[in-house]
């Protein structure tokens, strides 16, 4: 009887599978259990490196160095306010200027010399934070660092900067004036470039 009993409790339950008696978990590789949710992305890190740096201090100390040299040779070559006629309207005038670029300013040099320490040290903030973002930063920023250093370095030293380049309807102005307008110019056009959106290829 007992034997009769065991077999009806055996013969009525459905024997369990190896696939019944586990649950199978499917984890893809990059996502999450439903294999479509990533759960973790890679993120680019946009602070500058070492080369970026030693790109930025190149720049800078190549734009500092020529414009140092170009206005110890017109202090040295020309009296103040002597010109030389180079070609068209350009010439060479020797004059002292004690504002920003251009001559703008003239009459606060201690404000400008401020507000252009600022500028420099803001500058160098934004680099370290986002110098990987363009290749072309570490050379614009480094003409607009040298730049403004240079003229920093002479109304800090003089009280005013040398400018040499005229033409004529324009004020005078020096390589680091010109390394400015530059650099900035290069750092838009890159910033603008960088947001503009990337049209998607064609299937």
């Amino acid at each position: 009887m007992g034997d009769a009993l065991h077999r009806l409790q055996t013969q009525g339950r459905t024997p369990l599978t190896e696939s019944q008696s586990r649950t199978t978990i499917d984890v893809r590789v990059g996502s999450a259990t439903d294999g479509l949710t990533p759960f973790s992305t890679a993120k680019r890190s946009l602070a500058a490196g070492l080369s970026e740096w030693l790109a930025l201090a190149a720049v800078a100390i190549a734009a500092v160095a020529a414009d140092q040299l170009t206005k110890h040779i017109v202090s040295s070559k020309l009296a103040l306010d002597d010109q030389v006629k180079v070609l068209g309207p350009l010439s060479i005038h020797h004059v002292q200027n004690s504002g920003i670029a251009f001559g703008l300013f003239s009459s606060a040099t201690a404000v400008v010399i401020v507000l252009t320490g600022l500028a420099v040290g803001w500058m160098l903030v934004f680099f370290a934070r986002s110098g990987a973002r363009h290749p072309v930063l570490p050379v614009a920023l480094g003409l607009v660092i040298g730049g403004s250093v240079s003229n920093l370095v002479d109304r800090v030293r003089l009280g005013h900067v040398t400018d040499f380049l005229d033409l004529k309807r324009w004020p005078a102005f020096n390589l680091a004036d010109s390394f400015i307008v530059v650099g900035v110019a290069i750092l838009l056009a890159a910033l603008v470039a960088a947001d503009r959106p990337r049209a998607n290829p064609r299937t």
